[in-house]
Formats: structure tokens, C-alpha cells, sequence
């Protein structure tokens, strides 16, 4: 069943969140690292929406999935809402459990990389909300990477500043 209702520009009013479709490619990141994004699926419900200054992300992670590499943006707020399951979030002060109900928020600019691991044997789903603040750029202290948003699309290279 499609419950979906549409507004003039042809963007639904409302849905079902499940129902969005999956995010066509599941991750932006270069090989080696996209294949470590295989136990994560995203459906981008802000995107459905025409938003523009801000991002909303239902994620799914299956079991030993992981949301990102650990992160960290200059410019980027972000903030996650567990709705099932049981992730452990990963930040430099060490590993927080986390369950449903919870939340948690990274502040742009701080430093303090962070991802989610599902190390349990259940799906965790949560929602991704993060600002799309132009000139952002991430690096990810566990990985030979970097990451800078130049004209809407993220550039990634190795830390020594050699492109992917």
C-alpha cells in the first residue's frame, strides 16, 4: 500500500519513512573504504522532501554493520535518534551503548570523530539528522582519508592530500 499524498511541485506531503526508496548508491566514500559500508542502508527523507538546508536519513545497520567511518566534520552539525536496536557509538572519549529512545548530537568543529557499530545480532534503525553547510570538510582519524565539499559534491583524498 502507497500512502502517499503529493503537494504542486510533485514532493510527497507525507509517507510512510519505510516506504521512502533506498539511496540509490550507498555510499560516496572511494574504495578501499565503500565496501565497509556493505551493512548499511540509507533512505533520504529529507531529499524526498525538497529540503535543501538540512538532511534526514532513516538508516538501517544489519548485524556488524557500521553508520560511517569514524568522523569528524568542521562545519557540520549532526545529530542521531535510535529507534531499534542496540548500536554502540564510538567517539574519542571511548564506546557508549546505546538503545532505543536515545540520542546524541556532534557538534561541528570539536574534533571528536564518532561512528556507530551494530555489533549485536539484531538490525539497528535510527535517524540521521545533519545541516549542509557549504565548505565542510571531514577527516576520519582511523583511515587514510579526507573529505571536502566542494560545489555540492564530497571530494575525497588521502591525507597527504593525493586525490582517490
Amino acid at each position: 500500500m502507497n500512502n502517499q499524498t503529493h503537494n504542486e511541485q510533485n514532493a510527497p506531503v507525507a509517507i510512510l519513512a519505510a516506504q521512502a526508496p533506498r539511496r540509490a548508491k550507498n555510499t560516496n566514500y572511494p574504495e578501499p573504504f565503500a565496501s565497509r559500508m556493505a551493512g548499511r542502508e540509507k533512505r533520504q527523507l529529507g531529499d524526498l522532501f525538497g529540503l535543501t538546508n538540512f538532511g534526514v536519513n532513516l538508516t538501517r545497520l544489519l548485524p556488524g554493520g557500521i553508520s560511517a567511518l569514524r568522523h569528524a566534520h568542521s562545519r557540520q552539525d549532526e545529530f542521531i535518534y535510535i529507534l531499534q536496536g542496540n548500536p554502540v557509538l564510538i567517539t574519542d572519549a571511548g564506546e557508549t551503548q546505546l538503545s532505543p529512545g536515545m540520542c546524541a548530537g556532534f557538534r561541528y568543529g570539536t574534533g571528536n570523530a564518532h561512528q556507530l557499530l551494530n555489533r549485536s545480532g539484531e538490525e539497528v534503525i535510527y535517524l540521521e539528522v545533519g545541516d549542509r553547510s557549504a565548505g565542510d570538510t571531514v577527516v576520519y582519524p582511523d583511515d587514510d582519508m579526507q573529505a571536502a565539499m566542494v560545489a555540492g559534491k564530497w571530494q575525497y583524498s588521502h591525507k597527504d592530500g593525493t586525490p582517490y
